[in-house]
């Protein structure tokens, strides 16, 4: 029986929509994590009988014919990337991105890391820092004798030495923005890669035209929405339970075919 694999198709869809909706939820207080969303497509059909063909040799044509589907499969894991709530720190070296771009990371693999995680440190070098150490583009060393540290909404920073007035440029933060987003990769801590479904970088000066804007002492939070998620999972839930009747139904009717056999 068809229904059988039809079931099995729609549990395992409905097992992967359950394992997206769970790592939202997780990543509800991840800095600048984007929502993701599972999207499926139909499978392939059968046609038992082929709209459009001859129904007679008079030429009569079968109006809609049979064609039964095969089930469900997961077409994509789609990255949702609206822009999150924007959290307050006081600290000079968490930066937020107010509309479109991405920092850009030095990786030690030599390639260019995105990441909206504008929570940053220095180093004991004075580079401005990740979480995991990565040099972020555009910033030269800050001297340890530094009492202060600026970052413009144009993405400059700036810093006073102590017993001076005047503010010392240590680079310019240049942010990058991708004609396909949701094709970035996502390589686990917050960082993403260039790949040829996203096209390549463009960068350019924060607050120019197609450009979001530097906040420096916020941090932009995740995009989740918890109510819409705890709803996502319980249709999820309830779509599962469905696909398993399905199965169970189909069972108890072999059985009936099964008895009329014996």
């Amino acid at each position: 029986m068809r229904s059988l694999n039809i079931g099995a198709t729609g549990m395992l869809a409905q097992q992967t929509n359950v394992e997206v909706i769970s790592n939202n939820i997780a990543n509800m207080n991840t800095t600048a994590y984007t929502r993701r969303r599972a999207e499926f497509h139909d499978l392939l059909y059968q046609n038992l009988r082929r709209a459009g063909s001859n129904s007679s040799d008079t030429g009569t044509i079968v109006p809609t014919g049979v064609q039964l589907g095969l089930g469900v499969k997961t077409a994509a894991v789609y990255r949702i990337t609206e822009q999150g709530s924007l959290l307050s720190t006081d600290n000079s070296l968490d930066l937020a991105l107010q509309g479109p771009g991405y920092f850009q990371i030095d990786l030690p693999s030599g390639e260019t890391g995105y990441t909206r995680d504008g929570s940053f440190q220095l180093s004991a070098d004075g580079e401005v820092v990740t979480h995991d150490g990565y040099r972020v583009s555009g910033i030269s060393a800050i001297p340890a004798n530094a009492v202060s540290i600026t970052v413009n909404t144009s993405g400059e920073v700036l810093y006073k030495l102590d017993g001076t007035t005047t503010m010392t440029s240590a680079g310019q933060l240049n942010t990058a923005i991708f004609a396909n987003e949701a094709g970035l990769n996502a390589i686990g801590d917050n960082y993403l890669l260039e790949t040829a479904a996203s096209g390549q970088a463009t960068t350019g000066t924060p607050g120019s035209a197609g450009y979001g804007t530097v906040l420096q002492g916020f941090l932009e939070t995740s995009n989740v929405n918890v109510v819409s998620e705890i709803t996502e999972l319980i249709s999820a839930q309830r779509a599962y339970e469905m696909n398993s009747k399905v199965i169970s139904t189909s069972d108890e009717m072999m059985s009936t075919v099964s008895r009329l056999k014996s």
